[in-house]
């Protein structure tokens, strides 16, 4: 009856030219209920230890033919989560030193004392063992990123950049254009992250006055301005222990950048009223979609905070330098869609093209709106190019490269009327439709139509 791999003996192979030694370790290591495989030189050692997949080597340093050294470096290129340990004579200290330093677990002095052997063996299968299993975690959270990141290249070194970030402390910058998934990313690095049971809480500081800015921050006092009848915590204080994601941190105020230095390094606050320190523990993630170097050499942001947030830079990439995960994502949304709206729909070859075409300047925001709405219109079960052009070209007109200045209303109306009647052409007239995809209700939409016809 074969047993599982999980349950198996673990396996220990010895690679050692003398074989006296190999039967006295052989021998001792099978009374502690291992598994044991052994080669008396260094090529037939690197291919059982290729066909074995041993859990632990214990390698001679000094042997005829292949070096020992030199063996070591090829079984961490095979497989580095197996632990190595080195066996050497005394007057080879140095070199066992050496080993050490190039990956080796441990090493041993010959001659060798067989209960020290046991015992370090079998911390080494410990060590071993943890290994794997922090491998195969870090496998698994790479694999659920990637479903959430996308399948490009850059996306999957996104992902490492998560679980590595997550496995610190450390504070971090993401820079990134709008609808990258900023704040995605940060959540990912905190929901990984040791602090992961602790709040994340999330402040956009792009929506909040610059006269409230301090008191959302760091809270205030009952009666600290005119106004406040209670209490308030901050956004500090209510990320204590956890993360605390500072959204578009470039529209913090030079004054309250200096206080926000202040909180950062001294890891206390002082809510709006009070005298009395609050000390915070949390790890802070902000983002900005502009470059902060560009704004600390244009004094407009301070260089000592820059670097004090920045203790890591991330940079997420843009959707238009990633066509495999537009593709990717375009199918994700297409699948959400389908179940919102309880319809089987899929993408035509040119419309593909077209999304592939397309520079995104929304990112993944953008085309989320545009797969969503798209599913929406597309009757016929297939998603043809002119259910999208509408909808890229919505995306467009936000952001028109204006040749002629007209007064504020009579360029927001031509702009209105033009996309209403798009949209009532792409619909096909259906003003209910029509009233969907520019996201009005139907009455406005019955309005805006006949405006049309006069």
């Amino acid at each position: 009856m074969n047993k599982s791999s999980k349950h198996r003996q673990p396996a220990v192979l010895i690679i050692d030219d003398d074989e006296q030694v190999r039967f006295v370790f052989s021998e001792r290591l099978k009374a502690d209920r291992l598994a044991v495989s052994c080669a008396p030189e260094g090529l037939s050692g690197l291919n059982q230890f290729r066909l074995g997949k041993p859990n632990l080597v214990l390698l001679d340093l000094r042997m005829p033919g292949l070096d020992g050294m030199d063996i070591l470096e090829e079984l961490q290129r095979i497989d580095a989560s197996v632990p190595v340990i080195v066996i050497t004579a005394h007057g080879d200290i140095p070199a066992a030193v050496q080993a050490i330093k190039a990956g080796a677990y441990d090493f041993l002095l010959k001659p060798l004392d067989l209960d020290m052997l046991s015992l370090v063996v079998h911390r080494a299968l410990e060590f071993g063992a943890l290994k794997r299993e922090m491998k195969r975690i870090r496998e698994e959270v790479e694999t659920s990123l990637d479903q959430v990141f996308g399948v490009s290249r850059q996306a999957k070194d996104l992902a490492r950049s998560i679980i590595r970030l997550a496995a610190s402390d450390l504070s971090v910058i993401l820079e990134g254009e709008t609808g990258t998934g900023k704040t995605h990313v940060a959540r990912a690095i905190h929901e990984h992250s040791a602090r992961a049971k602790a709040p994340f809480v999330s402040v956009d500081m792009g929506t909040i006055p610059d006269h409230l800015a301090e008191s959302e921050l760091f809270g205030y006092e009952k009666g600290a301005f005119t106004g406040a009848e209670s209490r308030k915590t901050g956004y500090f204080a209510a990320a204590h222990n956890g993360t605390l994601f500072i959204d578009e941190i470039e529209n913090v105020s030079p004054p309250l950048q200096a206080k926000l230095l202040r909180a950062v390094e001294q890891k206390i606050i002082y809510p709006l009223g009070s005298t009395d320190p609050v000390p915070v523990d949390i790890r802070i993630i902000a983002a900005s979609n502009k470059q902060l170097k560009t704004l600390v050499r244009e004094k407009v942001f301070r260089e000592d905070l820059f670097f004090r947030l920045g203790e890591f830079c991330l940079s997420i990439p843009p959707l238009r330098e990633r066509p495999d995960d537009i593709v990717f994502f375009a199918n994700r949304f297409l699948g959400e869609a389908e179940r919102d709206f309880i319809k089987k729909v899929r993408l035509s070859d040119r419309a593909v093209a077209k999304l592939l075409s397309h520079p995104w300047p929304g990112n993944v925001r953008e085309i989320k709106n545009v797969v969503r709405r798209a599913v929406f219109l597309a009757d016929e079960g297939i998603i043809e190019p002119h259910h999208l052009e509408f909808l890229i070209e919505l995306t467009k007109a936000e952001n028109p490269a204006l040749t002629t200045v007209l007064p504020l209303h009579q360029a927001t109306r031509a702009l209105e009327r033009k996309l209403v009647a798009h949209a009532l052409s792409v619909t096909g007239g259906n003003k209910s439709k029509a009233a969907s995809l520019l996201q009005i209700d139907y009455k406005t939409m019955l309005a805006k139509a006949k405006e049309l016809e006069n």
